[in-house]
């Protein structure tokens, strides 16, 4: 997909379901608020409007991935590898939170390159991924060698 369809789908999706799904979550609201909704039903409701506020939640991270992706080349016969591995790495993700009721989740990415890989002075790709895992409680282990890089990722998991 070019990046001109990319930005063209994004912005449907803001201008049509996520401003659908905002509307929804403030009926919802409306039908809380009301002074005869039944308790039991303002529990149901509520319930409801965190669905609906996780959706938007979503949406909007899909319509920010779709802006922040630049494709490697526009071409027919080329996808954006980056692209589509990031977008199999979130519905797994999402899978394991929906549905596999896991207490860690680990994550293995290793290459056949030249490695080296390690923190830097002045690049701080690494080192901010690190300190983000670190921020979610979890490890991050780096082995790289002229024959490539093995990175391994821990981080405990509670369903969101």
């Amino acid at each position: 997909m070019s990046t001109t369809s990319r930005v063209r789908l994004a912005q449907e999706l803001h201008d049509g379901i996520a401003q659908d799904l905002v509307g929804l979550s403030y009926f919802i609201d409306s039908l809380v608020a009301k002074e005869n909704t039944p308790n039991e039903l303002r529990a149901d409701l509520r319930a409801l409007r965190f669905s609906v506020t996780d959706v938007i939640e979503r949406v909007r991270h899909e319509i920010f991935e779709l802006r922040l992706t630049q494709p490697i080349e526009d071409s027919a016969h080329t996808s954006d590898k980056n692209y589509e591995l990031s977008r199999v790495f979130n519905e797994l993700i999402r899978n394991i939170d929906q549905h596999a009721q896991a207490h860690s989740v680990t994550v293995t990415i290793s290459d056949d390159g030249v490695g080296g890989a390690q923190t830097k002075e002045g690049h701080d790709g690494i080192r901010g991924a690190s300190e983000r895992i670190v921020d979610l409680g979890g490890k991050l282990s780096i082995d790289s060698a002229n024959t490539g890089t093995r990175i391994v990722i821990t981080v405990p998991w509670i369903r969101s």
